[in-house]
């Protein structure tokens, strides 16, 4: 998110020298060996299986995966024709998938190439384990160094951009180094790298290609000791859209970095679409298997992960009166990705309809903008109006939403009115906002509070974990990037005593 006044004053005062910033943003080196496997990212696809995906400097003709369950003896071996890229990029994505194997296993693995290391990964669970675990939410992440997180301001303009040490020890992304082994996955729902932000570094705010390849080349490469070893399940937000996000200028971007390309080329084959039902219910099997005709990945899709359903949604596009498509109050003119336009709902509402609670009692959805946020103006209302009655009449027990950059948790509510259960069994959905990670437009100020607001947070940069205690329980705790401080904690009981939950 970024304020629409904010950047065209940034860009009418073009050239920005005056805010002390070196024009253009800096390339990673190209390695000597164009097979040197980058940017590492894997995912979830399946109960049993998982995608490994990275970028090379040359195009692949046949990418390979070695792998087995010791680092010394790699002895299976897959690989694909997948090896694609776009125009301006100067890599090629390459993804392979990984099938048949068995649950909750350590597996090393090493992509095929004269300069590769041996990484590893811990396979899926499977749906219905009830073992505890813990995934963490990380929303409006952007790149760390000289082209970040470095401009020096008046810290008073919590609005505008940070200045804070560019390294990597005490950021979110440090954090979730230093603490790799206390969760099983990431969730990214939106804003990832703040490429299209290139425009604060440079001369000439036409010219595209210098800052968005650059930017977007250094955050995946600084993410990749992560997203190497952890599922990374993103979905998209505003700043996936366009090159730059001046609203009505998105057609001045060069062909590739317009209507969510890189995206899309990073992330579209890597991304599940949805699970075949496991329930024995014939009713479930078939909703499962029309939402997985339904899904769009990398804009709309499901996964299972023991005691948990994870729904991650469109909020930009592919709804009534959504932001970012053509005639959205954005002005990014991206999209739409369905074959008609209700085609992200019916997804939404035959997955959640498919949900068995005595297999995966938990339902969370992940989206971009919310509609329920401190401060005024943030909330997305036609968001509201298409996703949360699909959330309270599935029984959706968690939304997750950043977009606006500080951390907030709000009390079960919907149609704002908080449930009189609290979080002690209620009907309606526990909403938070886990904007606060870090990127090169700072923090948001709370503002002004509203009654089911429960905590709201923005002196600091901040994400959160969700704990899967047990079949009833659920821990949402948010962290300070830099201490590691616990900020708030809340536990949600719900008894999940009906197989399939309509209200």
């Amino acid at each position: 998110m970024m304020n629409t006044l904010t950047i065209l004053t940034l860009v009418k005062g073009l050239p920005l020298l005056a805010l002390g910033v070196a024009a253009g943003a800096t390339y990673p080196p190209i390695p000597a060996d164009l097979t040197t496997p980058v940017q590492h990212r894997i995912a979830i696809n399946s109960p049993t299986s998982v995608r490994i995906a990275w970028n090379t400097y040359k195009q692949l003709s046949q990418p390979c995966v070695q792998y087995g369950t010791s680092p010394s003896s790699l002895g299976s071996q897959s690989c694909s024709t997948s090896s694609i890229t776009y125009p301006t990029s100067r890599t090629w994505a390459n993804v392979v998938t990984i099938n048949d194997l068995t649950p909750a296993t350590t597996y090393y693995y090493k992509i095929v190439s004269t300069n590769s290391t041996v990484e590893t990964f811990t396979s899926p669970r499977l749906p219905g384990d009830k073992t505890p675990f813990n995934i963490s939410i990380v929303i409006d992440l952007g790149v760390y160094g000289k082209d970040g997180f470095t401009i020096e301001q008046d810290q008073s303009k919590r609005d505008l951009i940070p200045s804070i040490d560019p390294s990597l020890n005490h950021t979110t992304i440090g954090r979730l180094r230093d603490n790799i082994d206390k969760y099983d996955f990431i969730v990214h729902p939106g804003d990832i790298g703040y490429a299209d932000d290139w425009i604060l570094k440079a001369h000439n705010w036409l010219d595209g290609k210098d800052g968005y390849q650059a930017i977007t080349e250094t955050f995946f490469d600084q993410l990749a000791p992560i997203a190497a070893r952890k599922p990374y399940m993103a979905s998209p937000g505003n700043h996936e859209a366009a090159c730059q996000e001046v609203p009505k200028t998105s057609g001045l971007c060069p062909s590739g970095q317009k209507n969510f390309t890189d995206f899309i080329n990073r992330f579209g084959l890597v991304l599940p679409t949805a699970f075949s039902s496991t329930s024995p219910d014939s009713a479930a099997k078939v909703n499962a298997n029309k939402a997985r005709i339904l899904a769009n990945p990398p804009f709309w899709y499901s996964f299972e992960y023991g005691m948990a359903h994870i729904v991650m949604i469109d909020t930009e596009t592919d709804f009534e009166d959504a932001p970012d498509q053509p005639g959205g109050s954005a002005n990014l003119n991206g999209g739409p990705f369905g074959s008609y336009l209700r085609q992200q709902l019916d997804f939404l509402e035959a997955d959640l309809a498919s949900v068995d609670r005595s297999v995966t009692p938990w339902v969370v959805v992940a989206g971009h903008r919310p509609w329920y946020t401190t401060g005024s103006g943030d909330d997305c209302q036609p968001c509201k109006k298409a996703f949360e009655p699909l959330f309270y009449k599935y029984g959706v027990d968690l939304g997750v939403f950043g977009h606006v950059h500080n951390s907030q948790r709000f009390a079960p509510v919907v149609n704002d009115t908080a449930d009189p259960a609290g979080m002690e069994n209620p009907k309606a959905p526990m909403y938070i906002v886990a904007g606060g990670a870090g990127n090169v437009e700072g923090l948001t100020k709370v503002g002004k509070n509203v009654s089911t607001n429960r905590f709201a947070y923005d002196d600091a940069f901040s994400y959160a974990t969700v704990n899967f205690l047990d079949e009833q329980r659920m821990q949402v705790d948010f962290i300070n990037s830099e201490t590691g401080a616990i900020l708030d904690r809340s536990v949600l009981f719900k008894k999940h005593d009906q197989k399939f939950v309509v209200q």
